[in-house]
């Protein structure tokens, strides 16, 4: 096994010191938005890079029926931008050699772990409940038993007893038998100058607009919501908080995001309308998650159609504006 090196993907990376980047400012409505692109906006934060360029794929969220899509960046649309090639890592022995091996070679090991390890999820799920979540590490000591990591909103480290359960895979028949997903970043093409950047970040969201949803996603969860809340009231309360995450979280998030994506590559106020649109879909779909948990208190879709209509309007606006973008319109013809 490889000794820890200080060739990590992000090698000024501390745990200690970490300022997380401003796309999860505190005073956003979602300073967290999920486990994936979080992990990503820190990354490319912790390597000096731009992380709203690859935020055009936020034109492409539909509600898929039970859910809002849980949101990702093609990896195409990474690699142009940044370089970094994603690479599925096969796990046939300990989980620990497989990290050490790929972070001395200062690749990023993006894994799936299970979040009753994570300290930065204390009072969520560190050591209360098992759920999956994907973090990216950056260093491994195991002699030490430290792994440096990103998740959500900042970089962190865990140790001792909680070193133990991310590593848990491996070969000895005491371990864990299923394998996690992992996959390896490697910086293997150059990054686009800054100019270049914008420009492509600008013709890859031009192709998303073509692969919107023909069909108001806002409206197709307005259509269904009575259904669901029926199904929720009847579960346990913490329940909530896990459809939540992912109806109204990954919506607001989704968008909040697209502001910020607009701001990044266009021109003076060349997006200013479709910002503010995007910001207000953001906001409310905050609110109504407040009106959301009354109603599943209550097993009643009560209150919820106006904002749920206004919801709708600003989707159809924003749609509306960006079709009618002379910029964009004539990048796609």
């Amino acid at each position: 096994m490889r000794s820890p090196s200080e060739r990590a993907f992000a090698a000024n990376a501390d745990a200690r010191s970490w300022r997380s980047s401003p796309l999860h400012d505190p005073t956003r409505d979602w300073p967290q938005t999920n486990c994936y692109v979080d992990l990503w906006i820190e990354a490319l934060h912790a390597r000096g890079m731009q992380p709203e360029a690859m935020l055009g794929f936020t034109a492409t969220l539909d509600f898929e029926g039970d859910q809002f899509t849980f949101f990702k960046p093609p990896l195409e649309d990474i690699e142009t931008l940044y370089g970094f090639a994603v690479r599925e890592l096969a796990l046939y022995d300990d989980t620990e050699n497989h990290v050490a091996e790929q972070v001395a070679r200062a690749r990023l090991v993006m894994i799936e772990a299970d979040a009753f390890f994570l300290p930065d999820t204390r009072g969520v799920s560190y050591g209360l409940e098992h759920s999956k979540t994907t973090i990216g590490v950056n260093r491994i000591d195991p002699a030490a038993r430290t792994i440096d990591y990103f998740h959500n909103d900042g970089f962190f480290r865990a140790d001792g007893a909680d070193y133990d359960g991310l590593i848990a895979f491996g070969a000895d028949d005491s371990r864990q038998d299923l394998p996690p997903y992992a996959e390896i970043v490697k910086a293997d093409f150059p990054e686009l100058a800054p100019d270049a950047m914008r420009r492509a970040a600008r013709a890859q969201f031009t192709r998303h607009l073509t692969r919107m949803p023909r069909r108001n996603p806002i409206e197709a969860f307005a259509q269904r919501l009575p259904e669901l809340i029926e199904r929720i009231g009847a579960r346990n309360p913490e329940f909530f908080h896990k459809f939540a995450f992912n109806t109204l979280r990954q919506l607001g998030a989704n968008f909040e995001l697209m502001s910020s994506f607009l701001a990044y590559v266009g021109e003076g106020d060349e997006f200013k309308r479709e910002i503010e649109t995007s910001r207000t879909i953001s906001a409310g779909a905050k609110s109504l998650q407040f009106l959301l948990a009354r109603a599943v208190m209550r097993r009643k879709a009560v209150g919820l159609d106006a904002p749920l209509a206004a919801l709708c309007e600003a989707h159809d606006a924003l749609s509306s504006g960006l079709a009618q973008q002379d910029g964009l319109v004539r990048l796609a013809s």
